[in-house]
């Protein structure tokens, strides 16, 4: 007898063509039971997969909570565990780990089905503090806060694949701007809310266009001293950080947050099916890729209005897929990685760095970060923050203002 399913609010609706039929077995099959609740609409904090330690409960009044799995399942305390609880026909429907034993749909499921109004619901969100500025050829969407007459100087944040200069908009809003900085956050070309041109057409996805592109913004943003930088990520994360070897006279002082930094850093499963032929090409058009890749190297869970925001490029149209296909398959990570481990290396590399390392990183452990500070343990200063994954600067961005604002 298969389990009645609790079906949830907070769906996205982007499931891959294989998917679709499976749905609509499941919805008019007469051999199940599925019930729904009467009230579906739930807000959720920082809500975290596995059991909060004792300690931080103590010196937090952060409240997390548990989203509700199969309603005749237990939440499992750990990834394992997971892995191994009561078998549900559904389970792949979905990897988001809020939802492992149940299909999420939306309050108003014939309204949110619709690509049209789930458009229309999302499209004016996540563009805080954010304009459109033309640089060469492209517009870039740029979020800035402070002035030009900051007194401590500028800080461009740089992104990672496959999500946005977003994740920036807590560390960079009044907060830093209030401590006398101003700031920049871009969405790479091909990403977030910035141009994403057809590869063939004036950009192919190169580091070196990369790279040539960020000059040129950074010229049209009137960044002329030399300034403090801030990367994460993977890819094009990667090339900030190629970037910033090839231009140290423009840089004051460089943070990194979990980024890969080494040869025998793992790269991860989404960057491989990219390499594919043909499975790439399929796995590039998943609307909710970003939001999937966010939280399976974080701790907690993205709130609905947040995965909305990761989630309308990929849902808008098909070019921020095929952009990151074309970087992933351009890239030589192996390369890559050497240019960064032996540029930032000591005797080549002589400013400042701060690594602000979140340790529950799914995809790059804590060993990577050590193993880059032992190559130049006089310009390299690692902060770990706890409780933080992939993306500290989502996970738990006071703790990284707090870093940057003592660092900068």
């Amino acid at each position: 007898m298969l389990h009645a399913l609790t079906f949830k609010s907070s769906l996205s609706l982007s499931l891959s063509t294989l998917e679709t039929p499976i749905m609509a077995w499941a919805l008019f099959s007469p051999s199940l039971n599925l019930s729904l609740p009467h009230t579906t609409k739930t807000n959720f904090n920082r809500t975290q997969r596995f059991t909060t330690k004792t300690s931080r409960a103590a010196t937090t009044t952060r409240t997390t909570s548990i989203r509700a799995n199969a309603a005749d399942q237990k939440q499992p305390n750990d990834k394992d565990e997971d892995t191994t609880s009561g078998f549900s026909p559904f389970a792949f429907v979905t990897d988001n780990p809020s939802s492992r034993e149940a299909i999420q749909l939306p309050e108003s499921p014939a309204e949110d089905g619709n690509v049209g109004e789930m458009l229309y619901r999302i499209e004016d969100k996540g563009k805080e503090y954010g304009s459109y500025i033309k640089s060469g050829e492209f517009i870039w969407f740029v979020r800035e806060t402070g002035s030009a007459e900051s007194r401590r100087g500028t800080i461009v944040f740089l992104h990672g694949a496959p999500t946005q200069s977003y994740s920036y908009r807590v560390v960079m809003s009044e907060v830093m701007s209030d401590y006398g900085f101003h700031c920049f956050a871009p969405d790479w070309i091909g990403f977030g809310f910035s141009d994403k041109p057809q590869p063939g057409y004036g950009f192919d996805y190169t580091e070196k266009e990369f790279h040539e592109e960020f000059d040129k913004l950074l010229d049209v943003l009137g960044v002329k001293s030399p300034f403090f930088l801030v990367v994460q990520g993977f890819l094009v994360g990667s090339f900030g950080l190629t970037w910033a070897l090839k231009n140290p006279s423009k840089i004051l002082k460089l943070a990194i947050l979990n980024s890969p930094l080494t040869v025998s850093s793992p790269i991860p499963g989404l960057f491989q099916k990219l390499r594919i032929p043909l499975y790439g090409e399929f796995t590039c058009q998943n609307a909710i890729m970003a939001e999937r890749f966010i939280e399976a190297g974080s701790p907690y869970v993205l709130k609905l209005e947040k995965a909305d925001v990761y989630r309308l490029p990929y849902l808008s149209s098909g070019g921020p897929g095929f952009a990151l296909l074309e970087a992933a398959r351009k890239v030589n990570f192996r390369d890559i990685l050497s240019q960064i481990a032996e540029g930032f290396a000591s005797g080549r590399w002589d400013k400042p760095i701060l690594l602000v390392w979140g340790i529950s990183d799914k995809y790059l452990p804590q060993s990577i970060a050590e193993e880059f500070q032992e190559g130049n343990p006089t310009a390299i200063k690692l902060k770990l923050i706890e409780g933080a994954g992939h993306m500290p600067q989502e996970d738990w961005p006071e703790k990284v203002i707090e870093a940057l604002r003592v660092y900068f």
